[in-house]
């Protein structure tokens, strides 16, 4: 039988500052729970898991001559991810609903709800505590896999329903970190999880990510207001800088003179996936290469969207692992979800889960060298 690594996390921490309101509630009761999981395969890939956010913590995989990195930022200790400045969700499960929704509300089955506003007059990945910031329990762990569930109660941070949530974390020997998702509810609510890992494939901590080579396999996306919030439309991106069908530098067009790029500070924008295939079958989504270091990572998933950030907000206050600090644009997400705002966006794919039916996804992150 295989075994795993358990590792407690700073568990006897004195907290100092102001820590939010969600570091309190997880202290009072729940901190003893924090463990560390170390996943693994026989070709050097690491992925390390926490169960407080379902937080990924590293992975680690080798470079093109065969030196082994950590490729995501973040911290050695749960305080860290606790108090963290602006909270960037560094590798953390969001949700009860990833992105953004209008004005904290949506109007369901004639009823309207008030969600929690943490994001200007909108709610974001989830509100004040969403998934990032609680503890799950661990199902089942092993050397290659673990399984993670939460129970969000019915009205917490204003979402109807109570939602059962189980992400279940795979690593296979050919370098893929699959990430299954699941939930069932017995209310109608909204549902639209995603992982908010920020990659640097050059290393974490070593700088700048804007000569990494992207490619997103989508032909659309979806423009947004000053808020970040769609407006609806759909546009081709041919001739504009959100054009990656073809692989170019992150940096290549990102500083151009474009409405869009103003409202991002950069891009933090959803993408309109081309899909083929079956449609519970994950499609290539996006395509990353680091020329420094060779590292390749792909990114294939069920889901009808992508959400491309590339740390706009990172702005060297936050220090990581290595003791690096992060600075602007020094690592980029790949979220794939549904639509922002689909709850108030009848032309968008819905993410409306009912009762008696069951909310499952993939997405897989495969490493490779080139």
């Amino acid at each position: 039988m295989r075994t795993f690594t358990l590792t407690c996390l700073a568990l006897f921490m004195t907290l100092t500052g102001s820590p939010s309101q969600a570091a309190s509630d997880a202290a009072v009761e729940d901190f003893d729970s924090i463990k560390l999981y170390t996943l693994k395969n026989d070709q050097g890939m690491t992925v390390k898991v926490t169960n407080y956010g379902a937080i990924i913590t590293s992975i680690t995989v080798p470079d093109r001559d065969g030196n082994p990195g950590d490729v995501v930022l973040g911290y050695n200790n749960v305080e860290g991810y606790i108090n963290a400045v602006d909270k960037p969700y560094f590798g953390a499960v969001v949700g009860r609903y990833g992105n953004r929704i209008a004005e904290g509300s949506f109007t369901l089955d004639g009823e309207t709800y008030s969600l929690a506003v943490n994001n200007g007059e909108n709610s974001l990945h989830g509100g004040i505590i969403g998934f990032d910031k609680v503890v799950w329990t661990v199902k089942s762990a092993d050397d290659r896999s673990i399984e993670l569930t939460y129970v969000a109660k019915d009205m917490e941070e204003g979402y109807p329903g109570n939602l059962d949530v189980s992400v279940t974390y795979t690593v296979t020997d050919e370098n893929q970190l699959v990430i299954d998702y699941h939930a069932t509810t017995d209310k109608a609510t909204p549902v639209n999880l995603t992982q908010h890992t920020y990659f640097n494939l050059q290393g974490e901590g070593e700088g700048s990510i804007l000569d990494h080579e992207l490619m997103l396999n989508a032909n659309e996306f979806t423009p947004v207001d000053q808020g970040l919030i769609p407006t609806g439309k759909t546009p081709n991106v041919e001739g504009t800088p959100f054009d990656f069908t073809s692989a170019k530098p992150i940096g290549r067009d990102i500083d151009d003179d474009h409405e869009q790029l103003t409202f991002g500070g950069g891009y933090d924008h959803n993408w309109v996936l081309n899909k083929s295939g079956e449609a519970d079958a994950p499609t290539l989504a996006a395509r990353v290469h680091d020329p420094a270091s060779g590292r390749v990572l792909t990114v294939s998933t069920t889901e009808p969207g992508i959400q491309f950030y590339c740390g706009n907000f990172l702005d060297g206050r936050l220090q990581g692992k290595s003791g690096k600090t992060y600075g602007h644009r020094s690592g980029f997400c790949l979220e794939t979800q549904h639509y922002p705002d689909s709850p108030n966006q009848p032309n968008f794919p819905s993410t409306i889960l009912r009762p008696g039916d069951t909310y499952q996804t993939q997405t897989v992150f495969g490493f490779s060298t080139k």
